[in-house]
């Protein structure tokens, strides 16, 4: 068995720290275990290092691999997936610690961290994420160092000095290959394990979904617009539409699921702009109405919707261009109005009772929709984040009795009535405004933004948005719901801390947004450089693109950058301009062969005396040169470069140039 000391004491030390800062970004989808885990194992490892405790035994680890195996079971419900093998591969780098007999193994507990580094992008793959990277990469780099038993591995800040050096003469190679290296699907892209959405929007929805969606601060995506923005009030980005009701909730119909291209016709004045989407494990992307985009793998759908083929799993850039004037679906097809007017076959008796008295009093259907927004803006509806609880007739209920609600409240009751009525309606959910960011000049939208509005139909003019919550709270529209839920004050009740609630304070409202602005542009020209990206950009230099133009620019460009670096590093420029030291260092590497180098602190008369010992034959000659360096160097006699260059030549022919060497020191 090798013992411990194969092991320098400043890798292992190195190590530990590098497994705590490895582990760290995975805390928040860590099952406590692991921590206990790992806290045993660096205990253990200190006393083997300390000689005060063996190596386990073979039965013990088979123990320890399977616990393992029955922890990430019991915690994750599979050994399968994303978020198991992530543990799994956590563990392993925390048993290897109990068996690192020599550097090999030491070898392979660091490339493995660095592994585990690179899966912390699965779950954050933000710029603070990013940067706090580089410590574990640093204290992972420094414990390889410490392997090697040099001088600087034996001195832990000097380590850790000369790792980040390192890091930093690899970042000119890394942006290199960031630029020119074809763009392949990321590690990070991989689906997770968790089914449930990101974003907080599902494919369905009842009022307190939305409610609860309100009470985020989380950011769902940034809008950056080539133009000029457009005004808050018309910033309605749509996600979904809900078609069917059960009498509590609005959810997607099956057809809508289909990808059918609908029927519009482009008019007006288009909108141009790109879109940064976080991660929301659902397929559906955000724009204005009407959209088109290029992005690959999307489609617009049956109800104008933009779907991915799958969903989104990482953070998205997408350019996007919409015709807000559009004219939608302007014939209509049968079975879209039908689904359109789908309701239960009973319930809520008072709402339908209202449609039908609205339908014989407004027969036009323009007519009858601006009855019922009037209805909303005239009677005392309240807007609320605190609506009262609503019974088994929830339109009744909140139509007749309680009269407050949010969003979700006034759309779905709304859609309710006019279906009654006889006109084809449906709920779209999506956001609503964003928060406009001069210093980036984006629009960026959070889940507070959560809206709810209504589409209906009519005839030879197709599809027509309104929004019933205008005329209960304009307001929220025209500002947004932090100035609606004034009076309450209900805003982000439960984020006391999130700055988002401090908007009112100048200087950290600027340091917010100037982070913000940071992670936008980190988002936008890192993470969303991908394959169409590299290809407009190679394309802007070189024209023509292809594998060949790629190979040569890598290999051009790397050779480019190593030799840049090598003169950086050695500096041939700044070489021994001193005569006298270029010879005496000449003199040294003749007798470094015969004699050893010249040992630190050992002078020149001390070196000369035990070359010539090594070297009996030519001490004379050695004495010489070394007797001439020191009058010239230190004892005042005149400079004299060609009389140290003889002595040196004539050493130089003495010397038994097919001599062995000496025995290493």
């Amino acid at each position: 068995m090798s013992r411990p000391a194969d092991i320098p004491r400043i890798s292992l030390t190195w190590l530990l720290v590098a497994q705590v800062l490895v582990i760290m970004p995975h805390l928040s989808h860590l099952p406590l275990w692991i921590l206990g885990l790992w806290l045993g194992c660096a205990v253990w490892r200190v006393q083997i290092l300390r000689m005060r405790a063996g190596y386990p035994g073979a039965w013990l680890k088979a123990g320890l691999m399977l616990g393992t195996a029955v922890g990430v079971f019991v915690s994750r419900g599979s050994l399968i997936g994303l978020d198991a093998g992530v543990v799994l591969l956590i563990a392993a780098f925390i048993l290897k610690l109990l068996e690192m007999h020599t550097r090999r193994d030491a070898l392979a507990v660091i490339f493995l961290g660095f592994f585990v580094v690179l899966s912390a992008y699965l779950f954050d793959d933000s710029l603070l994420a990013a940067l706090f990277s580089l410590l574990p990469v640093t204290a992972l780099l420094a414990a390889l160092i410490g392997l090697q038993q040099s001088g600087v591995a034996a001195r832990p800040w000097a380590t850790a000095r000369l790792a980040a050096g390192l890091l930093l003469q690899a970042l000119p190679l890394m942006l290199l290959l960031f630029v020119f290296f074809p763009r392949l699907e990321p590690l990070w892209s991989l689906p997770t394990a968790n089914d449930q959405a990101v974003s907080g929007l599902a494919d369905s929805m009842a009022p307190a979904d939305i409610a609860e969606l309100s009470r985020s601060g989380a950011l769902v995506f940034r809008a950056s617009f080539d133009g000029e923005v457009p005004p808050r009030e018309q910033l309605y980005w749509r996600a979904l539409t809900l078609e069917r009701f059960d009498g509590r909730r609005w959810s997607q119909s099956s057809f809508a699921l289909l990808p059918l291209a609908p029927a519009w016709e482009k008019q007006g004045q288009a909108l141009r702009y790109s879109i940064v989407m976080q991660p929301s494990s659902q397929p559906w992307l955000f724009a204005l109405d009407v959209a088109e985009t290029s992005l690959e793998n999307t489609r617009q759908m049956s109800d104008y919707r933009l779907q991915r083929s799958r969903p989104v799993e990482r953070a998205l850039l997408y350019r996007v261009t919409s015709w807000p004037a559009a004219r939608r679906e302007s014939t209509g097809s049968r079975d879209n109005l039908r689904r359109a007017l789908q309701l239960p076959q009973d319930g809520d008796p008072r709402s339908r009772a209202w449609a039908a008295e609205l339908k014989r009093q407004y027969p036009q259907t323009e007519q009858l929709v601006q009855a019922v927004l009037s209805h909303f803006n005239r009677e005392p509806f309240g807007y609320t984040l605190r609506p009262p609880r609503l019974g088994l007739n929830s339109i009744d209920d909140f139509l007749f009795a309680s009269r407050k609600g949010f969003c979700a409240h006034y759309a779905g009751a709304m859609t309710f009535v006019l279906r009654a009525a006889g006109i084809p309606a449906r709920v779209v959910a999506g956001y609503q405004g964003g928060e406009y960011s001069p210093a980036g000049g984006y629009v960026q939208v959070r889940q507070f933004d959560a809206h709810a509005w209504v589409e209906y139909w009519q005839a030879g003019t197709g599809w027509v948005s309104v929004d019933p919550t205008f005329q209960v709270a304009p307001e929220r529209i025209e500002l947004g719901l932090e100035e609606a839920l004034a009076d309450e004050q209900s805003f982000l009740e439960g984020s006391p801390f999130s700055p988002l609630r401090y908007r009112q304070l100048g200087w950290l409202n600027q340091l917010r947004l100037g982070w913000d602005n940071l992670n936008h542009d980190w988002q936008r020209l890192v993470l969303g450089y991908q394959g169409a990206q590299q290809l407009a950009l190679l394309q802007r230099w070189f024209g023509r693109v292809d594998a060949q133009v790629l190979a040569l620019s890598l290999v051009g460009g790397g050779g480019l950058l190593i030799g840049l670096l090598a003169l950086w590093l050695f500096k041939p420029w700044q070489g021994e301009r001193d005569q006298q030291q270029r010879l005496f260092k000449r003199f040294e590497q003749l007798l470094a062969r015969h004699a050893g180098p010249r040992q630190p602190g050992e002078g020149a008369r001390a070196y000369a005396e035990r070359a010539a010992q090594a070297l009996p034959a030519q001490a004379q000659a050695i004495h010489a040169f070394a007797a001439t360096f020191e009058a010239q160097r230190y004892a005042g006699a005149e400079a004299s470069p060609a009389l140290l260059r003889a002595h040196l030549a004539l050493l130089r022919r003495e010397l038994p140039w097919r001599g062995s060497r000496p025995p290493r020191q």
